[in-house]
């Protein structure tokens, strides 16, 4: 969308803003990839969820955020103040129903986490990552079957519940088996989509 309100731009390893920041606005991702974490009590962290071109932070509560948004990549986003973007939202029905439609896509993402964390093994948890960051890349213009990883492995393992040590030997398994290929620049060539995908829905 067309950035008719402030355009924020910042640097790889920047926040966009912190948890238990006032929430005063609306971002809409035009360019970059950006983290969601939350600190738990003890000091670890936990990955929510990574957005991506046409993602949207800061729909949901109207006080403080309740997570951290830092930028994986160098970031551009139009930032909205809350009222301007409700405003927005009643001169333009069909953003509106857009966005009704990504709540319930991340609904469904949120399931689908709980049953990855609750109920996958670290190989089917790394699969189904794999394949629904492809998915969505594959949406924004990118090849099919491939996925280019913005996040470090450490992230995906702050993402999926498991170690760094985990994430880096379920990779060389599912590369040893075939079913992955790793390319420079942190891409991914999903070698065999289907048994990929499967392995992700504890099928194989």
């Amino acid at each position: 969308m067309a950035c008719n309100s402030d355009a924020i731009n910042i640097d790889a390893g920047q926040a966009l803003f912190h948890e238990g920041d006032p929430n005063p606005y609306v971002y809409n991702v035009v360019e970059g990839a950006v983290k969601l974490y939350r600190l738990l009590p003890d000091g670890r962290r936990q990955i929510t969820g990574f957005l991506f071109q046409g993602d949207f932070l800061g729909l949901g509560g109207r006080g403080v955020a309740n997570f951290t948004a830092e930028a994986l990549t160098p970031l551009q986003t139009c930032r909205f103040k809350r009222n301007n973007f409700d405003q927005l939202l009643n001169a333009l029905p069909a953003l509106e129903h857009r966005l009704v439609a990504l709540a319930g896509d991340e609904l469904m993402a949120a399931q689908e986490q709980i049953v990855l964390l609750g109920r996958k093994t670290a190989k089917e948890r790394l699969a189904s990552f794999l394949v629904r960051l492809s998915e969505r890349q594959r949406q924004l213009g990118g090849p099919e079957h491939q996925v280019h990883l913005p996040m470090t492995r450490l992230d995906i393992a702050d993402y999926l519940g498991l170690t760094i040590e985990t994430v880096s030997r379920v990779m060389t398994q599912l590369k040893t088996s075939g079913l992955i290929r790793l390319l420079p620049g942190n891409d991914i060539a999903l070698v065999n989509a289907e048994a990929l995908k499967a392995l992700g829905n504890g099928e194989a």
